[in-house]
């Protein structure tokens, strides 16, 4: 019996699944979302979570391990130095997967895989929106008394 045993099923060797996956990682990096396959998507998640944890990590220690992993020393700079940073307070969850419907060729489900918000961005818009509903009551008042 199988139970339990998570395997990525696209009828790839390993050595081809290791490598589709770390080039959509890079992709995502690069482009901040992408879209494929639901059930791609699902493991491209689980690796791009762990290479922004050791981004957040930020040593050298940490840089050597997603160069190993990921092969492209480039997108791992713009990962340690642009995507990671944003997630310093979050423990986890940094990517989102919306489902699409299925794919006119062959029937596959699709999805896109994007980052989520960083922190700061968080942080800005619900100030905003607190500022803004803070002011719209004051406004009402205003209006009721040039009605009266």
């Amino acid at each position: 019996m199988r139970h339990r045993k998570f395997t990525f099923k696209i009828g790839r060797s390993s050595a081809h699944v290791r490598s589709l996956l770390a080039n959509s990682v890079c992709s995502l990096i690069q482009h901040r979302r992408i879209t494929t396959t639901l059930v791609r998507a699902k493991r491209i998640r689980m690796l791009a979570d762990q290479m922004v944890t050791l981004g957040k990590d930020g040593s050298l220690h940490a840089r050597r391990l997603a160069i190993a992993k990921l092969h492209q020393p480039a997108t791992v700079a713009t990962l340690f130095d642009q995507v990671a940073p944003g997630f310093k307070e979050r423990k986890g969850g940094y990517t989102r997967i919306m489902k699409l419907g299925p794919r006119i060729g062959d029937a596959a489900e699709m999805a896109v895989l994007e980052f989520v918000e960083a922190d700061d961005v968080v942080a800005a818009r619900a100030k905003a929106q607190t500022e803004t509903s803070a002011e719209a009551p004051a406004e009402e008042a205003k209006t009721e008394e040039v009605q009266k």
